[in-house]
């Protein structure tokens, strides 16, 4: 099988997926004389929305953009928009309600990072059957996918430092540090991956796949910027991002081994071989002085450093269902198709 990717020649809006999506493009393009009232009306449309819906999951990326790089032709003035706010929170809503429905919630962190530093069974997960039997098709569409999480990822931990003090937040700065190249621009994370994207013939520019990532990849975006945006969350964002550090090293170590094994081009093995050199040390950060200063100051954080565990684990899960069963196990690409029909 082989497979097409195409992607957007200017960071612009993307295409709208069902309603909610369509009155929040409308309302930031001006396009429509009553898109106010549009707006005014998706807000109860949010209340029946699936809460991992490509509509929903679309519509709240777009809102959550705005307070990062924005989009082309769109004034930066909306960031702040009342009515779009309203709409928003209602959709932040409907997803945290379905996330807080979805686990199993608790305060028993310890077990929940020892369940993160258990492998998972033989061939089970995305990196061993890339590294087993994945083709090349399938790996650039992972890469696709995953471009939504590694061009914004440090930006969204960023909310962070101002909402952590002592020890959790000078070692968080330590973490972010490294995300960010240690200073050096050709170093940062994002523009490793960037360069990856280079070596397998895709698109580097930032969120250039928007259009065809369909919502399980987006719902993981969108759970970080939730939890970074609001403080009251600030715990489960450091469950988060301690579940990316914690098994980042592993799956590192398998992207690797498919990428050789498919004799992929040395920009793509440089972002990963970065993690397993680099989180390794930031998983001890986290579980020590992030975590640990954390909880000595703020004891009643706990569950909710668990509950940001294990919505990212939700989350990450069916993203693996997505591909695997769903997608590849059936024969058919993971993304989204464009209008004209082909696989992207």
């Amino acid at each position: 099988m082989t497979m097409e990717v195409t992607a957007s020649t200017v960071y612009s809006l993307p295409s709208a997926r069902g309603e909610l999506s369509s009155a929040v493009v409308d309302l930031l393009r001006g396009e429509a004389a009553s898109t106010r009232r549009t707006v005014g009306e998706a807000v109860w449309i949010a209340d029946a929305a699936q809460p991992y819906g490509e509509d929903l999951q679309l519509a709240l990326h777009i809102c959550y953009e705005l307070h990062y790089q924005g989009f082309e032709s769109v004034d930066p003035e909306w960031e702040w928009d009342r009515e779009l706010l309203h709409l928003r929170a209602n959709l932040e809503h409907r997803f945290l309600s379905a996330l807080q429905r979805d686990v199993a919630g608790g305060s028993d962190l310890e077990d929940e990072l020892a369940r993160l530093l258990v492998e998972p069974a033989q061939g089970t997960g995305i990196g061993s059957y890339l590294a087993k039997k994945g083709e090349w098709w399938q790996l650039r569409e992972y890469f696709v996918h995953r471009s939504i999480y590694h061009h914004k990822e440090a930006d969204s931990h960023v909310w962070l430092i101002p909402r952590l003090r002592g020890q959790a937040k000078a070692s968080l700065v330590a973490i972010e540090f490294d995300e960010f190249g240690g200073g050096r621009g050709e170093r940062m994370r994002s523009q490793l991956f960037a360069e990856l994207l280079t070596g397998a013939e895709l698109a580097p520019g930032y969120l250039r796949y928007l259009d065809v990532v369909p919502a399980p990849m987006l719902a993981l975006v969108n759970m970080m910027s939730l939890f970074g945006m609001h403080r009251v969350w600030r715990g489960a964002l450091v469950g988060q991002l301690t579940a990316a550090e914690i098994t980042s090293v592993s799956t590192a170590r398998r992207m690797t081994a498919a990428l050789r094994r498919l004799a992929a081009d040395p920009a793509c093995l440089r972002f990963y071989a970065e993690h397993v050199q680099a989180d390794a040390v930031h998983e001890q950060f986290m579980r020590h002085s992030v975590i640990g200063y954390l909880l000595a100051r703020e004891p009643e954080q706990i569950a909710s450093v668990v509950f940001g565990i294990q919505a990212t684990n939700w989350l990450e899960q069916r993203f693996t269902e997505h591909l695997l069963d769903r997608s590849w196990g059936a024969g058919r690409s993971s993304l989204l198709n464009p209008p004209d029909g082909k696989s992207r």
